[in-house]
């Protein structure tokens, strides 16, 4: 880690879990106490590094993710959702300095990270953090982006406050170990908000003790329900733009002097006791583990589809048996998906829904939609989440023949693999694999496939002249003076 905080490297073999990545140097000496606090650790940790420090590769990837959260807001900002949330808080909140994705609309700060946090994550294609089931970067980006504007910060430094907010929301996310998501809550909104007092409190320039601080205040502030499956309501749209605000608010007051509790994460009713009630196992030594040598910001994945990532891997398989068979719906007797069990909850459950989504919404949580939409329409974009594909005869036909069964070799959290068995007709089982989701780091696209989904996004709403300009800041913002030209380009 010392390398990564004073430039001075010592080279080192070191060994890693399977998936990980680690920088070769060996840490001389930051100082960060074991038996600290968990809020402790990260706010020194946040503090201190060096923007030019952390490594070329890390800052590239979060360059690419960045990238691809913009296309996403651009294109959320031409849906209903979107029109309604930024004319809602529009209304509410008045003119301010801050513009709003897409939308001829400028905003306060907090505002105006509510709704690009919401814009972001609204059409659910926006990137994830395996092993945390975390969308990272959906409070991170706008947190990071605004609070640079507003603090005259270089676009490396929004850069670096983006990456280190990753780290904190990745670690934390992981040490629930999926249990989050088990008794109910949305850890991209409660987890998020952490990780988004640590970026807000890097660029506004709080110490230390004022980032623990924040996070102990934030506790109380971070938020997410998984009602929403019941019936496809847009809550879950605007946890991380919510969680953003609540980590600006937290470190406003934090710089303030207000207090906060030290010890979120460990205490007696810090958020994993609170939250969990030992009801899903916590492994709290992942919060701090191996700052500085291994950056989670290398294990987010990007998503090829928009839907839920559980079900990415299941689109995968479809379309590939599709394409080695020719498959036509009405040869096809029942369908089976494979899945781990800790998936089931969310894209697999209740079944009589996941068969006949009555929205986009739904369908974009439901591994049967995603299965039966690939084999019948030999793809998956945001046209075929439209009223006329949820409602094709054909799709729901498939779908009443389908169903899964829990996988216990998969490999889930890690990556969200899964296996389509088809039953035909004739007799014949077809089956077809994917062991790693497209997208994570063991199966990653590539920088052409990003820029290539991002155009796809912005042009739904930007010229292609305004949609290339606003690849290029984006790619280039390590080298920007401050973040204005990228956030004004994005303006409507």
């Amino acid at each position: 880690m010392a390398a990564i905080l004073s430039g001075h490297v010592r080279c080192a073999k070191l060994a890693w879990p399977e998936g990980r990545f680690a920088v070769d140097t060996l840490p001389r000496g930051l100082g960060l106490d074991a038996d600290a606090p968990i809020a402790q650790r990260l706010a020194e940790f946040t503090h201190a590094v060096r923007a030019e420090n952390i490594p070329a590769d890390v800052i590239a990837q979060a360059k690419r993710h960045l990238l691809d959260c913009l296309g996403i807001a651009l294109a959320s900002s031409g849906f209903e959702f979107g029109v309604r949330t930024a004319t809602a808080i529009a209304g509410l909140a008045g003119d301010g300095e801050h513009p709003v994705i897409g939308l001829a609309i400028r905003l306060p700060l907090r505002d105006a990270v509510l709704v690009n946090g919401t814009f972001i994550h609204g059409l659910d294609y926006d990137d994830t953090h395996s092993d945390a089931v975390v969308h990272a970067s959906a409070s991170a980006v706008p947190t990071a982006l605004h609070m640079a504007r507003a603090h005259r910060a270089t676009g490396l430094e929004a850069l670096a406050a983006y990456v280190l907010g990753v780290e904190a929301s990745a670690r934390i996310g992981a040490a629930a170990q999926g249990g989050f998501h088990q008794v109910g809550f949305h850890p991209t909104g409660m987890v998020g908000a952490f990780g988004a007092a640590l970026t807000a409190g890097r660029l506004a320039g709080a110490t230390p003790r004022q980032m623990q601080a924040a996070q102990g205040i934030v506790l109380s502030m971070a938020a997410g329900s998984l009602e929403f499956l019941a019936d496809g309501s847009w809550t879950k749209r605007i946890h991380p733009g919510w969680a953003g605000v609540a980590g600006i608010t937290a470190t406003a007051l934090a710089r303030g002097g207000f207090k906060g509790p030290p010890r979120p994460y460990e205490g007696r009713f810090g958020l994993f006791a609170s939250h969990l009630q030992e009801r899903a196992p916590a492994d709290l030594s992942r919060c701090a583990a191996h700052l500085g040598e291994v950056w989670e910001m290398r294990n987010v994945a990007l998503k090829p589809y928009p839907c839920c990532h559980f079900n990415h891997a299941f689109a995968d398989a479809a379309l590939a048996l599709r394409a080695a068979h020719g498959l036509r719906p009405e040869e096809i007797a029942r369908i089976t998906c494979r899945i781990h069990e800790g998936q089931v909850k969310v894209v697999c459950e209740p079944e009589a829904a996941k068969r006949a989504p009555a929205n986009s919404y739904e369908a974009q949580f439901s591994v049967h939609y995603a299965v039966c939409a690939a084999l019948v329409r030999g793809r998956f974009g945001l046209d075929d989440l439209e009223e006329e594909a949820i409602q094709d005869p054909e799709i729901l036909s498939l779908m009443a023949r389908t169903g899964y069964e829990t996988d216990p070799t998969s490999r889930f959290p890690r990556y969200y693999g899964g296996e389509v068995v088809v039953e035909l007709r004739d007799g014949r089982v077809l089956r077809h694999r994917e062991e790693m989701n497209r997208g994570s780091d063991g199966n990653p696209l590539s920088q052409a496939d990003v820029e290539r989904k991002f155009l796809d996004n912005a042009r739904r709403v930007l010229s292609a002249a305004r949609a290339q300009q606003v690849l290029d800041l984006a790619m280039t913002l390590d080298r920007a003076p401050g973040t204005e030209a990228l956030t004004d380009a994005l303006s409507g």
